[in-house]
């Protein structure tokens, strides 16, 4: 069972290669498809905004799928994004295949995590989600800097080819290993946004939002940032952004681990105000290129550091069931949407070294509410719970989630 955990990871990584890697191709698609930066840009914005919008409408309307023909469908569909990407012959035909692409990933990352922690114990559901999300790391770690590199040699739409069989594979690795898994008692669009409704929800969503916007604000147009403080370019800025996948595999590993150990809050807190000093210190360590690799393995450690706790933060809030994950989805992607046109508009109007600064003020914003959230007594799935869980409690053995989205 645990084996099978990592391959629902390597799903992960694919549809993770196919957002992020827009970050290390952004100068060439600026080039070839003769746009300014900016513009290229909102295709992350038009990725993450898709996601966002997705992941709950889809999550309603393949509620009754059998999970692992959802998981399958999802995959498929994000590498027909990844394809019509690759061949798309101008700007607004890539902005839709973005958008296919989208939808598959939102399908996929909710409905991957609640599968995974199916397959483990509960006391090991940190590690369960944590499992999950390496795989977005590693599209961190590989993904983005060998699509940067590989660019160089296949274009850009060569990068989005591979990534559309990195796609296919997966679907058909999981399809032929993973066991069948029903659909868990259907949960209308209603339900699924009332168990929102909840206070401790909204301010959780809002970390998330707000710690995503501080972190890609930066991320998106982190080649053009370091090729201006460093100088750096080519397989130089490769190796960089390998240091800092490298950091977030790191990251999200421990935060994992420190969640089941310590508990949700604790490791939240010290994740969050982690990232946020790193980020409001990049202008200072991030002027050579060992500095900058430096400050970005650190930086992204701690960043990554955050998923798992406020993943199983709502995972608690919604009595196991996982309802809440598909909405943490959205607010994950809308975040990152919002950074493309917050940082398009920095780089527009004050260039990209003003961006560390603009993102750290946003920081500031994610640790006010971190302590908010922390004022919270207790947690549990819904107003009427009978047993509420204190906040930041590990999860209590046999209380298993199912595998819905």
């Amino acid at each position: 069972m645990p084996a099978r955990t990592y391959l629902l990871a390597g799903g992960a990584f694919a549809v993770g290669t196919s957002a992020y890697v827009v970050s290390g191709v952004l100068p060439s698609v600026s080039a070839d498809l003769n746009i300014s930066l900016s513009a290229a840009g909102q295709l992350a914005t038009a990725f993450a905004l898709s996601y966002a919008v997705g992941a709950p409408v889809l999550a309603s309307l393949t509620g009754s799928w059998d999970r692992r023909a959802l998981l399958f469908a999802a995959l498929l569909v994000a590498g027909m994004g990844n394809l019509v990407a690759a061949l798309a012959p101008n700007y607004p035909l890539l902005l839709a295949a973005r958008v296919i692409a989208a939808c598959g990933a939102a399908v996929y990352t909710p409905a991957a995590t609640l599968f995974a922690t199916e397959l483990l114990p509960p006391e090991e559901r940190g590690r369960a989600v944590a499992r999950v999300f390496g795989g977005l790391t590693f599209a961190l770690v590989l993904g983005v800097p060998a699509g940067t590199m590989l660019g160089g040699q296949i274009g850009y739409r060569g990068v989005f080819g591979l990534i559309a069989l990195i796609c296919v594979a997966f679907a058909v690795a999981q399809w032929l290993l993973l066991p069948r898994l029903a659909a868990p008692p259907p949960v209308t669009f209603r339900e699924r946004f009332a168990v929102a409704a909840d206070r401790r929800v909204l301010t959780v969503l809002a970390v998330t939002v707000f710690g995503v916007l501080s972190t890609m604000t930066v991320y998106t147009y982190v080649v053009p940032l370091l090729t201006v403080t460093t100088g750096a370019a080519g397989a130089t800025i490769g190796v960089l952004l390998l240091v800092y996948g490298v950091g977030a595999l790191l990251g999200n590993v421990l935060g994992g681990r420190a969640t089941d150990r310590f508990g949700i809050m604790p490791t939240l807190l010290v994740a969050t105000a982690g990232f946020v000093t790193m980020v409001a210190t990049l202008p200072l360590t991030a002027t050579t290129v060992l500095g900058a690799g430096l400050a970005l393995f650190v930086w992204s450690a701690f960043s990554w550091a955050f998923n798992p706790p406020v993943q199983n933060l709502l995972i608690e809030l919604s009595a196991g069931s996982g309802l809440l994950l598909s909405l943490n989805a959205s607010a994950i992607y809308f975040g990152a949407g919002l950074s493309g046109v917050v940082g398009g508009v920095v780089v527009s109007v004050a260039g990209v070294r003003l961006l560390p600064v603009v993102a750290a003020a946003l920081g500031v914003v994610v640790v006010l509410l971190v302590l908010v959230l922390r004022r919270f007594a207790r947690i549990g799935a819904a107003a009427d719970s009978a047993e509420p869980v204190p906040v930041g409690r590990k999860p209590v053995a046999g209380s298993c989630p199912t595998a819905g989205s």
